[in-house]
């Protein structure tokens, strides 16, 4: 049996082992290795490269085929223990890495061939044109130039300095953390609160001197309004909100597990 093919078509076994597992349309994880050996070993028949590098890479290609072929043929004992090892496995996964990479070379030929075709213009200006450098006279430049519009020319340069600065960036200092305890500032509130009995929400926030003390101050003010030792009231949305405290004594943050 001969096929209308030359050696030159095939890079080597793999590649030719390939072309007839595609060309008898099979399963590549499932390969008829009897059908593909005979095919095999007849185009190596007609064959009539003389290089025994080429030959030698073909010829163990077809005794791998054989020596899987001939397990294949022999009868296999099972056993519980082992697993039944499939003689064309390590076959299989060659010819799966060969695949992936043939296709890859593919694709680099192809990139290739694209590249190929993007041709570049080399920069063609003449050296004494590409040098040129227009002479500029400083009296042409400063004939209309007087003291009046050099100070206006100061004073865009300073403003333009200026707008770089950020107002309120630029004067952050070291930032420190505040201390503000808790327990101390519920314990305040109460002592106010019997002070003055009734009082503005909205003053008792406005007194207060930091963003974080004022967040402390609404958390007391809640957990005095759940645990029922002052009312609130509001006469309408949005209006300020009027504290009543009612209780008589003070309590600690820890006895009502706050």
């Amino acid at each position: 049996m001969s096929f209308p093919v030359k050696l030159e078509v095939f890079e080597g076994p793999l590649d030719l082992l390939l072309h007839l597992i595609e060309k008898n349309k099979v399963n590549i994880y499932d390969i008829p290795i009897v059908e593909i050996t005979e095919q095999y070993l007849d185009y190596i028949k007609e064959m009539e490269s003389k290089d025994l590098e080429i030959m030698s890479g073909f010829l163990v290609m077809a005794a791998t085929l054989l020596n899987i072929k001939s397990r294949m043929l022999l009868p296999q004992e099972e056993t519980e223990e082992e697993e039944v090892v499939d003689p064309r496995q390590e076959l299989v996964d060659r010819l799966l890495e060969y695949k992936m990479f043939k296709y890859i070379s593919e694709e680099l030929k192809d990139k290739q061939w694209d590249a190929s075709k993007v041709l570049y213009k080399p920069p063609t200006i003449p050296p004494e044109i590409s040098d040129y450098k227009e002479e500029v006279k400083v009296e042409d430049l400063l004939s209309d130039l007087t003291l009046s519009k050099l100070h206006h020319i100061f004073n865009s340069v300073v403003k333009k300095q200026m707008d770089k600065i950020d107002p309120i960036r630029s004067k952050f200092g070291k930032i420190e953390k505040e201390e503000i305890n808790l327990s101390e500032k519920f314990l305040q509130i109460q002592e106010y609160g019997i002070a003055h009995r009734k009082f503005s929400f909205r003053n008792l926030l406005e007194s207060q001197h930091s963003r974080m003390e004022v967040i402390v101050t609404f958390l007391s003010v809640l957990e005095l309004i759940k645990i029922g030792r002052i009312r609130i009231e509001q006469e309408c949305l949005f209006d300020d909100i009027h504290i009543t405290y009612l209780a008589d004594d003070i309590i600690q943050m820890e006895e009502v597990g706050f």
